[in-house]
């Protein structure tokens, strides 16, 4: 029986080792760029968000997993997310989501949903009829930039 690695070459090989030259996750880049995992946003986009919410202290690690800071709370609030609402509701408030694409954290629980809803409600984002598929509006453009870039300049749109 012939070896795996003869028969191919050493790309093959490669693959069938660990998995190299496979990209994760859907292969449509409106997919990969935005989409609706469950109830709130995934891809790209849901990890930029994850990521600049960790580095702003909105959302703090904990060890269950992560949490809504103090700062966070009041600054989620201001933009028009009911907290208080959310926290009301059995499903857990914050949630570290894998992102199949992207392989590091978006985040799910209610306050994933309930980001996504306010940001189609807002007009930044469309869903699409066809998909999972989310685009960003022009207007989505400035205005997650903004909320993603912090406090200061999360009133956009």
């Amino acid at each position: 029986m012939r070896d795996p690695a003869d028969i191919g070459g050493p790309a093959r090989a490669a693959r069938l080792a660990g998995g190299v030259g496979r990209r994760p996750g859907p292969r449509d880049a409106a997919l990969r760029e935005a989409r609706v995992c469950y109830d709130h946003l995934a891809g790209v986009r849901g990890v930029r968000l994850h990521d600049a919410m960790v580095a702003q202290g909105v959302l703090v690690a904990t060890q269950d997993g992560i949490a809504l800071s103090p700062a966070g709370r009041a600054r989620l609030v201001a933009e028009g997310i009911d907290i208080a609402a959310l926290d009301s509701r059995p499903r857990p408030l914050c949630r570290a989501c894998l992102d199949w694409s992207e392989r590091r954290p978006h985040l799910a629980g209610s306050l994933g949903a309930a980001l996504l809803r306010h940001f189609i409600a807002r007009g930044w984002l469309r869903r699409d009829s066809a998909s999972r598929a989310v685009h960003v509006t022009p207007q989505g453009e400035a205005a997650l930039a903004a909320f993603a870039a912090g406090p200061r300049r999360a009133g956009v749109g």
